[in-house]
């Protein structure tokens, strides 16, 4: 029988016995929001991530939109971003009340074009928010120009990119700050919802601790109107239990996509380039214009692939009242883009049937 290969799998595994440890930890100790838990997560998050502070929140789509309200970016603003992405990132802005401008993506890292964001500038513009998409960095050193030029907010949506450098520096510490999100596929994934904020500077860090909890100051007593994006200690706890790992879980990562580099690439498949070591390989894409024929021969050998992302965020109904622009390069991304399976438990043995099956494919004839 053929080995069968899922595109992903959540349950614990190595790290089991701390997670269990921790969820014991967190039910004796009776404290269940914003405790001693979600402290000691946020100090060492923030370490791993190079950064002097982290905050811990409900979602990545809370971090970023706690982030744009701490700028005070809100209605009448506008948010340049990619139309390549989850569409969460875009739905980010508009919860804070800004407008999202999309600009395309860079053909070849796919990530937002330096190019067309600068181009897509306007006299509302408040801020540029790159996606480290797939786990790849987008192109900070040109975003840290633009940014300069046009005296704007460098945001960064780090959601798939824990850990992530480029050009040494570390993804989230390189804008003003930068947006994770801890759901369950992400690379350090909770048993639940979670997200944080990670940045250099005290005064945002303190405002977004304040506008999670309601805009309080101390208990019952609100500044300024504020939301309930809290994550929890027991989130906090399974997080702290399985960041340890994360550094072995993200060289196993690029251990995998080395050995998909390494297989027989057919003519009809695009493997996007590596831009940087320091790519985390959250999803591991390739292009296709024979995508339902792909999926189907990877289907047919146990291989199970999915699409991200199908559909361009602007051409999503939810974004119909911002007046996207077309962005014709994530058009064509979006209906090619196929991603294997990539995932620290995956066996050598599954790895070697999935670039089996991803060097056997033949497109069909015309």
């Amino acid at each position: 029988m053929s080995i069968k290969v899922p595109f992903n799998a959540l349950r614990p595994g190595e790290d089991i016995a701390a997670v269990k440890a921790a969820i014991d930890r967190v039910i004796a100790s009776g404290w269940f929001v914003l405790g001693p838990e979600v402290e000691a997560f946020e100090s060492e998050f923030a370490a791993a991530s190079q950064a002097p502070f982290a905050v811990g929140v409900g979602t990545g789509t809370d971090a970023i939109t706690l982030i744009l309200r701490a700028l005070d970016i809100g209605p009448g603003d506008e948010v340049i971003t990619p139309p390549l992405s989850a569409a969460y990132s875009a739905l980010a802005v508009m919860m804070a009340g800004a407008r999202p401008v999309f600009a395309d993506i860079d053909p070849e890292r796919l990530t937002l074009d330096p190019r067309a964001t600068e181009a897509a500038i306007t006299s509302r513009t408040r801020a540029i928010m790159p996606v480290h998409l797939y786990g790849q960095a987008a192109d900070m050193g040109a975003f840290e120009a633009i940014a300069s030029r046009h005296n704007l907010a460098l945001v960064e949506d780090a959601a798939q990119a824990q850990l992530a450098t480029v050009d040494g520096r570390a993804v989230g510490t390189i804008g003003i700050a930068g947006a994770t999100s801890f759901y369950p596929t992400k690379n350090l994934g909770a048993l639940g919802d979670g997200g944080a904020v990670i940045t250099r500077d005290a005064q945002l860090a303190a405002r977004v601790k304040r506008l999670r909890n309601g805009g309080q100051t101390s208990r019952y007593h609100h500044l300024e109107p504020g939301a309930n994006s809290r994550l929890d200690e027991m989130q906090a706890a399974i997080l702290r239990a399985r960041l340890p790992y994360l550094a072995g879980w993200t060289m196993r990562r690029r251990a995998i996509a080395a050995r998909y580099r390494g297989a027989s690439v057919p003519g009809s498949v695009t493997v996007p380039r590596q831009f940087d070591a320091g790519h985390v390989y959250h999803l591991f894409p390739v292009l296709t214009p024979h995508r339902d024929a792909f999926q189907a021969h990877c289907t047919s050998q146990g291989v199970e692939t999915l699409i991200h992302y199908p559909v361009p965020i602007p051409r999503q109904p939810a974004l119909a009242s911002t007046s996207p622009a077309v962005c014709p390069v994530a058009d064509r991304v979006c209906s090619e883009v196929v991603s294997l399976p990539m995932y620290p438990a995956l066996s050598d043995e599954q790895l070697a049937a999935v670039a089996r099956a991803f060097s056997s494919f033949t497109p069909p004839s015309c």
